[in-house]
């Protein structure tokens, strides 16, 4: 073994020779900015990555999402598939170390009699057959030294792979956090239009009993009855997709919750006032949003796996060196595996090398090199589009708080018209007919806002998910 230590020695010294290009962190990306251009008065504080749903303070909104991040089925696909990551990075730490084995065998021979011709040219003997038992146990071991730091990139790749697959993890969670609130203010926003709808038709069908009334005295004419039973025909059939979108909506959230539609009927058929976005929106800055966001991490870590994978196809091109070593006991009789001081060992060194490959570990090398390339320029595309995506959904918001005001504004206006009406009605100054429209043109106010409003929310929602938050880090 003394003249093996010397070559082990210095095999140790080549073994911190790693080959291939060290990772140096993602490129300077387009995102240099201090601040988004499109933010306006938006907070530029740190946005919270977590719970962002919270600061629209429906209480049924947060036990949807809470159910949905734990029952949907492509939450519990990522987590295996992370389980699975992390599980390759564990093989590939362990094939930095020797593989041991123990071994143990029994064999029974039964040798039949040799015979052995006389010298003389006379007749030969025959010897008797032999009965024979052989015992052995014993260890091998083989250990393939990582001279050119092959084994080492592995381990890098596989690191970052998991971190990939962690990232996609969060991906999930943000996509599905989103979806499950803007499908619930969907809902909300159908519920409440169909409630005011009601009141609208019911309106109209009182506006046009009076005006059939009025026809049968002669006051009114068939064209007034005519118009009002169009404009009641017109908005029974407004309302009626607005019943199967609410349903649709309905099902979407069960799915999303895992369960099957139908399943949150019971619990959110009530009509509930429709979730506003808070005056202040923390947006942060481009810098902190290509840490926070998920598919950019993904991105990134992608591109320090491929790197990695350059470093594993230039160890390929080198000599291998690797170690076979074997150690037993045993013989003829069961008492012998006791006898631990007769025994048998074997070290046996290997090299190999594929020298004359005509080119294809190069051509493997080229072929990754090409990949981390890819993998660069997708990650350049996944910065700026969300980049993109950050920038549209807040110039978005900004005009949805402009164009609320101005249905606020609307609304405050049919509300006084409808006063003022009343006031006349009871005065004696004007009709029934005159006071009935005067509601349903507030009522067709309120709709309006009602619209403008779940624009705004929705836009909210469009920003924390074109922010990346919504998600919590993996166990």
């Amino acid at each position: 073994m003394r003249p093996i230590a010397p070559t082990l020695a210095l095999l140790g010294l080549l073994a911190g020779c790693t080959v291939g290009p060290n990772y140096a962190g993602p490129p300077r990306s387009a995102a240099q900015t201090a601040a988004f251009a499109r933010a306006g008065d938006a907070a530029t504080a740190t946005a919270p990555v977590a719970r962002w749903w919270e600061a629209l303070g429906d209480p049924v909104l947060n036990d949807l999402v809470a159910r949905t991040l734990a029952a949907n089925p492509n939450v519990a696909a990522a987590q295996a598939h992370l389980r699975q990551a992390r599980a390759s990075l564990r093989v590939e730490r362990a094939g930095e170390l020797p593989k041991i084995s123990g071994t143990g065998s029994y064999a029974h021979a039964h040798l039949p009699g040799v015979d052995f011709g006389n010298s003389d040219g006379g007749d030969s003997g025959s010897g008797g057959s032999t009965d024979l038992d052989v015992y052995n146990i014993g260890f091998d071991a083989s250990w393939e030294v990582d001279i050119f730091g092959g084994q080492r990139r592995a381990i890098q790749a596989a690191r970052a792979t998991a971190e990939v697959a962690e990232a996609n993890l969060a991906d999930t969670q943000v996509s599905l956090s989103a979806e499950v609130v803007q499908a619930y203010v969907n809902l909300r926003d159908r519920q409440r239009r169909i409630d005011l709808g009601n009141n609208s038709i019911a309106m109209q069908e009182q506006m046009l009993g009076l005006t059939r009334q009025r026809l049968e005295r002669g006051t009114a004419s068939q064209l007034d009855v005519t118009r009002l039973e169009n404009q009641l025909d017109n908005s029974r059939a407004e309302i009626t997709p607005l019943h199967a979108e609410a349903e649709a909506y309905l099902d979407e959230l069960a799915t999303l919750a895992g369960q099957a539609p139908g399943a949150l009927d019971a619990a959110l058929t009530p009509v509930k006032p429709l979730p506003l976005p808070p005056a202040q929106v923390a947006v942060g800055d481009p810098a902190a949003l290509l840490q926070r966001r998920p598919d950019i991490r993904a991105a990134e870590r992608t591109l320090a796996a491929d790197t990695a994978k350059i470093g594993q196809a230039e160890a390929a091109r080198f000599p291998k060196v690797s170690f076979m070593g074997l150690i037993g006991v045993g013989g003829s009789d069961i008492s012998d595996l006791t006898k631990l001081d007769d025994f048998v060992a074997l070290v046996a060194p290997q090299i190999s090398w594929d020298f004359l490959d005509f080119g294809r570990n190069a051509a493997k090398v080229r072929q990754a090199e090409g990949v981390r390339d890819e993998a660069e320029a997708k990650y350049r595309a996944a910065v700026l589009a969300a980049l993109r995506d950050t920038e549209d959904s807040l110039s978005r918001f900004r005009y949805g708080r402009i164009t609320v005001a101005t249905r606020a504004r609307a609304k405050a206006e049919a509300d006084l018209a409808l006063q003022l009406s009343e006031q006349r009605y009871r005065a004696g100054t004007t009709t029934l007919i005159d006071l009935l429209d005067a509601r349903r043109q507030q009522i067709a106010a309120e709709q309006n806002l009602s619209i403008a409003e779940a624009g705004l929310t929705g836009d909210f929602v469009a920003i924390q998910k074109a922010l990346g938050l919504g998600w919590a880090p993996p166990a």
